[in-house]
């Protein structure tokens, strides 16, 4: 079983949609499991038809996937950008200011790491290092 973690806290897959793998990616495909090592220079995604894209982190010390979620984002993708795996409470509000919209974990990590403490995080909007640094000036 996994959870979904938004700013609200731990909640159900609501999007209904199978991931795709990337090596299997097709005009028809709505949403796409995208690798961490993924270079997206040589992968073409039609934005256009995809309406999510999940990124796997393979390790919780694997910061790749938040630098695929920011190109993504400066590329234009707008639909849901999705983490997936070693992501913990602590790296929450980095994984939002990249460009994610949610983080799915399993059972096991949510046992360790409540809800309670992804909920802590999810002010990440007010306590970023631009927001401190603009109030001290």
């Amino acid at each position: 079983m996994t959870y979904l973690v938004t700013d609200t806290g731990f909640g159900p897959d609501d999007l209904g949609q199978i991931f795709t793998p990337l090596s299997d990616l097709s005009d028809k495909t709505t949403a796409v499991d995208i690798p961490s090592d993924t270079d997206l220079d040589q992968v073409l995604l039609d934005f256009a038809t995809l309406t999510a894209i999940r990124i796997d982190f393979p390790s919780f010390s694997d910061g790749r996937g938040f630098t695929l979620a920011r190109l993504l984002r400066l590329r234009g993708f707008t639909g849901r950008l999705r983490a997936k795996g070693h992501v913990i409470s602590d790296q929450y509000a980095m994984a939002r200011r990249s460009g994610f919209d949610e983080v799915e974990i399993e059972q096991e990590l949510a046992a360790r790491q409540p809800e309670t403490e992804w909920v802590f995080r999810a002010n990440w909007q007010n306590h970023d290092y631009q927001s401190r640094m603009r109030k001290s000036a």
